[in-house]
């Protein structure tokens, strides 16, 4: 492997490169842009578009608890699935975890972590084509991450957050791949987490960690605090604990030249609601009094962190108030904060039991797991992500579920706060998502017995999902509609595709129109029907009558109206006059 010298801007993992791939290396050197290639790039960088949207069928025997939670497990290819999910949660999610393949080599993994099971092999052959057989399985791997990568971002939101678990093996790899895909001023952290604390002793030097990649969607990103709560305060009231934290702002740049509406007077009682704290008001309300300024060590005036409208929505009059004035040493009088937070700033190592990958195996133990699964996620490290990324009713979707950590990390969280925060996962062999990420959330939502010990119950969490498979493309290989396709599943289809976001309710039979979006609003004539039923019978044609027939736009809604039918008796002028878009499907779908 070669990397770019000192003073170049490209960067280039090159390893018997074809010569089209050192082509668009050279023509990227041209323009001054960063670029990473690799056998087979030109062959997938595209292909999430060329992936068939598919079905997706929900089995009522493996779903459990509350079905209407609004959770989904899905077994299935994870870059099929994602397409098939795609109208649906397009911009929806806030959060996405992933553990994929570290690309280690090792082949004993369940998820076969050198990219080289028969799945990814066959997929390899087909997508990458002939060139497949060349392929070194950094190559193979990278190949195999461009297009779900691709996917993963049309899911979040704009101030969506997506984190990768990976090893050393290709963290340098992955960073490269995640610049390129969400772009590198959205790159937020590189974490190392502890993950071993003995280390893996064989080697040379024991490595006691992984890493976790963390981007944003945009730079809309707002990261939350965690949990902090061991934390132990120094102080205590009837509201519980709490620390002083000076009032005045400390930072010696803002004082009361620039910050004028921050610099105003405090007025502390002269007897004291308990030892050397007194309470205080904003205003003066006796001339016993003392004012209090922020006035700064060096005898200049300083100014207040916060402002006097903030003040007045504090509690300052009780024995447990948020301010309190203080007489220090000096003689002189100051402003504290009793802070109550509990909550802290997550750093860039995490470290404690609670990211161990032992704990990871040792709660699947205790859920009668033990053995089914290799090397599952500690539920620690996804709940910190989850913390730091999502607040209640949020979306998180993890496409390379395992063992079901992140579904679980969820239903934990929920119970904790009382929360409706939802999951998305998506596990690609058949007997893992059945036998244990199923099993997990079953015996997570309903409770268990911990290591199967009666005198030991684990409490219910409570919640639910629906489990999930893939059915048939939309379309079959002659680009028609398949017969299996319901007029909600292709009404869900035509809407994403016309304005790229989730249709907003579940289309109905018999009401054409799906929704609006901006200056459109969609409608979908179809109905399925026997062969050599004629179009018009089923109310597939636009017709004169047909038009007028459709259920008026909103009221106010003065744009285009854009009607998806499989043919038209209208003419251009009056579907023009009638501020109508015809579409011809199939052929005028997008995804065909």
């Amino acid at each position: 492997m070669k990397s770019c010298r000192a003073g170049e801007r490209k960067l280039v993992i090159r390893r018997s490169l074809p010569d089209r791939v050192m082509a668009a290396a050279a023509q990227a050197k041209e323009v001054g842009m960063p670029s990473l290639n690799w056998i087979g790039k030109e062959a997938v960088e595209h292909h999430h578009k060329e992936v068939p949207y598919r079905l997706v069928h929900c089995d009522g025997d493996l779903s459990a608890g509350d079905t209407d939670a609004g959770n989904l497990l899905v077994q299935g290819d994870n870059l099929e699935a994602l397409k098939a999910l795609l109208p649906y949660y397009a911009g929806e999610v806030k959060c996405i975890y992933i553990d994929p393949p570290y690309n280690t080599g090792n082949e004993g993994w369940i998820y076969n972590d050198n990219v080289s099971s028969p799945e990814m092999r066959a997929w390899l052959g087909q997508v990458v084509g002939k060139e497949a057989e060349d392929l070194s399985r950094h190559d193979k791997w990278l190949c195999m991450m461009y297009p779900r990568l691709r996917l993963l971002r049309d899911f979040l939101r704009e101030d969506g957050v997506v984190a990768v678990s990976i090893s050393d093996a290709a963290v340098h790899l992955l960073k490269m791949l995640m610049n390129e895909i969400f772009g590198e001023r959205n790159f937020i952290a590189e974490v190392i987490t502890e993950t071993n604390v003995r280390g893996q002793t064989y080697k040379a030097i024991a490595r006691t960690h992984e890493y976790l990649l963390i981007y944003g969607r945009s730079e809309a990103v707002e990261l939350a605090e965690i949990s902090d709560l061991d934390r132990a305060f120094p102080y205590k009231d009837v509201r519980g604990g709490y620390e002083l934290w000076e009032l005045r702002n400390r930072n010696p740049r803002f004082n009361r030249a620039n910050r004028p509406n921050l610099y105003f007077p405090l007025y502390a009682e002269p007897v004291p609601f308990e030892k050397d704290h007194h309470r205080l008001t904003l205003f003066r309300t006796s001339t016993s009094q003392i004012e209090i300024f922020p006035v700064d060590g060096d005898g200049t005036d300083g100014c207040w962190r916060w402002s006097q409208e903030l003040i007045k929505k504090k509690v300052l009059d009780t024995d447990a108030p948020d301010l309190v004035g203080r007489m220090v040493r000096s003689g002189k009088w100051t402003v504290y904060q009793r802070a109550r937070k509990n909550t802290k700033s997550a750093k860039s190592i995490f470290k404690g039991s609670e990211y161990l990958n032992e704990a990871g195996t040792t709660l699947l133990t205790s859920m009668g797991l033990r053995g089914k699964f290799d090397h599952p996620k500690p539920l620690g490290l996804i709940r910190t992500v989850i913390e730091l990324a999502t607040e209640d009713g949020d979306l998180i979707l993890d496409s390379f579920a395992g063992s079901g950590t992140t579904g679980h990390a969820v239903l934990d969280l929920n119970k904790q706060e009382n929360g409706g925060r939802r999951f998305i996962l998506v596990e690609m062999k058949h007997d893992i998502a059945e036998k244990v990420t199923a099993e997990r959330l079953r015996l997570a939502i309903t409770g268990y017995d911990k290591g199967g010990d009666g005198t030991k119950p684990v409490p219910a969490l409570g919640g639910g999902f629906r489990y999930c498979r893939l059915g048939v493309p939309l379309f079959n290989e002659f680009g028609d509609i398949n017969g299996e396709v319901s007029f909600a599943d292709l009404a869900a289809h035509v809407f994403f595709v016309e304005t790229g976001l989730p249709i907003p309710a579940k289309a109905q039979v018999g009401n054409p129109y799906l929704g609006k979006h901006g200056e459109k609003a969609v409608y979908l004539l179809y109905t399925q029907g026997l062969e050599g039923t004629p179009r018009e019978a089923l109310g597939n044609v636009l017709t004169p009558d047909a038009l007028v027939a459709l259920p008026p736009s909103p009221e106010g809604f003065d744009g285009i109206r854009v009607v998806y039918a499989e043919g038209t008796t209208v003419s251009h002028d009056r579907l023009k006059a009638e501020g109508v878009v015809f579409k011809q499907i199939p052929y005028q779908i997008a995804g065909v």
